[in-house]
């Protein structure tokens, strides 16, 4: 796995470009401070073709948190973990994989739905209800291989669903702290919380010898 792979197509359409020009753009600075000018000139598109498929920025921002939800499912769906034949290791590949994307300065591997409901929670709660969408589709997806691996551990006291909230709690705070470090360690600090997370599954999951 190459850190930072591009895992969405090259846009096709005005549609498509402007939305690619909302990852870059909400990565780097954050929603509130990206304009719809800064939008367009990144895309390549005229103020007229943003308007044409976006009534307005909130609406480009929910679109962008299901545009950010499908490119991730899809990307994360086909990964090689899950032709493991034990859920434990699937878990744990899931993890790896996650740790692997975590590389370069941090608006290259952080989360656009998390970046845009830390800003817009209260204040679009279309926004808000797309980001959550997207940051609980990804802990649902893992819900099945965590089950399993309850089930084959004996682990007591812990849900699936639970699990794999923590899993998205983790994830997203270990960019936050990527954010706040900022510097050349910030990808290094992200990894090293993402190693805890591994190792709290093995500890779980895995008998103790």
């Amino acid at each position: 796995m190459i850190p930072n792979q591009p895992f969405r197509p090259a846009p096709g359409s005005a549609r498509d470009a402007l939305l690619e020009a909302g990852v870059q753009l909400v990565r780097e600075q954050g929603y509130t401070a990206t304009s719809v000018d800064q939008l367009c000139t990144a895309a390549g598109v005229t103020k007229g073709a943003f308007f044409h498929h976006f009534p307005s920025k909130e609406v480009l921002g929910v679109a962008l948190a299901d545009y950010w939800s499908a490119s991730t499912g899809a990307f994360f769906a086909a990964a090689p973990f899950h032709h493991l034949a034990d859920p434990v290791e699937r878990v744990l590949g899931y993890i790896d994989l996650r740790i692997a994307l975590l590389a370069g300065p941090p608006e290259s591997f952080s989360c656009v739905a998390g970046t845009m409901v830390q800003e817009a929670f209260r204040s679009s709660a279309a926004i808000r209800t797309a980001c959550q969408a997207s940051i609980m589709g990804n802990a649902a997806a893992l819900e099945a291989d965590l089950a399993a691996a309850i089930t084959q551990s004996g682990a007591k006291g812990v849900t699936a669903a639970g699990l794999a909230r923590h899993v998205q709690t983790v994830i997203q705070g270990a960019f936050v702290l990527a954010k706040a470090e900022g510097g050349d360690g910030a990808a290094e600090l992200a990894r090293d919380e993402l190693r805890h997370l591994r190792r709290y599954f093995e500890l779980l999951l895995v008998p103790q010898r």
